[in-house]
């Protein structure tokens, strides 16, 4: 009966000595985590309208590409009533680009680049300093929000070229900002790219400018000129070129000089 009676005593000891050693700090057992199946290993398709005119598109193309995730196009044609509004910036909202992923539904430009950083952060598509990490998104944002006299007047056109092309003042005090944006971005983190040596959310955004650049003929400063050249020489800038030459659609209102 004796042996009995110690026996619940002894492991009630045991369970109390393994639960002191798990309490103990540096010594709590650590839980292994199931392996879950990467994100990146999900198709991605990503709903754009058109490569020669749409800003917007290459801008979450850009984003997705640098993430790099494997990505499928969906294209809205450039002549739907509603594709054609958004282009000409007639359109209340701009849902395209459209980035579905993992069952995931993301359209805004800039929901789209913090999901990607997210789910793909080995892409560092935003830099690991906090305080260039917040500057990155600020002038992201400025990008994203902003320049409106520029959009206006200089559409994203890749398939058109307009030499000695007249640009309106208040246009010119948006390129002057933008150009600003640059210097201070390379001179700040030493370049090639505005954060450094990688390329992040902010180039992805600034990148449908170099083409405006180009298109409209506009004489920049030379840093920011060879800020410009750097990202059209980029492969995925050449691969979206491409792209937009081969379509067959034209927006009348976007292929005149005005």
């Amino acid at each position: 009966m004796a042996t009995l009676a110690k026996a619940p005593a002894k492991k009630a000891a045991a369970k109390k000595t393994a639960s002191t050693a798990a309490a103990k700090p540096g010594k709590a057992p650590v839980a292994k985590a199931p392996a879950a199946k990467a994100l990146t290993d999900t198709t991605t398709t990503l709903t754009i309208t058109s490569k020669n005119y749409s800003s917007w598109s290459l801008r979450g193309w850009l984003l997705t590409r640098f993430a790099g995730l494997p990505l499928e196009e969906h294209v809205l044609p450039p002549d739907d009533p509603s594709t054609r509004a958004e282009i000409l910036l007639l359109s209340s909202s701009i849902l395209v680009p459209c980035l579905e992923h993992n069952g995931i539904r993301v359209w805004d430009t800039l929901a789209i680049a913090e999901y990607l950083n997210e789910v793909c952060p080995q892409a560092h598509l935003l830099p690991a300093d906090a305080k260039a990490r917040a500057h990155c998104r600020a002038i992201s944002g400025e990008m994203h929000s902003g320049f409106s006299a520029l959009r206006s007047s200089l559409p994203m056109n890749l398939r058109n070229h307009f030499p000695k092309f007249k640009i309106w003042s208040r246009a010119q005090a948006d390129i002057d900002r933008i150009t600003a944006i640059w210097r201070d971005c390379i001179e700040t983190y030493g370049g090639p790219f505005l954060f450094g040596a990688q390329r992040t959310i902010a180039d992805a955004m600034y990148a449908p400018v170099c083409t405006r650049f180009l298109t409209y003929d506009v004489k920049v400063d030379p840093i920011s000129q060879a800020y410009c050249e750097l990202m059209l020489s980029q492969p995925e800038m050449k691969e979206w070129l491409k792209g937009a030459k081969s379509e067959p659609l034209d927006i009348d209102e976007l292929d005149v000089e005005f």
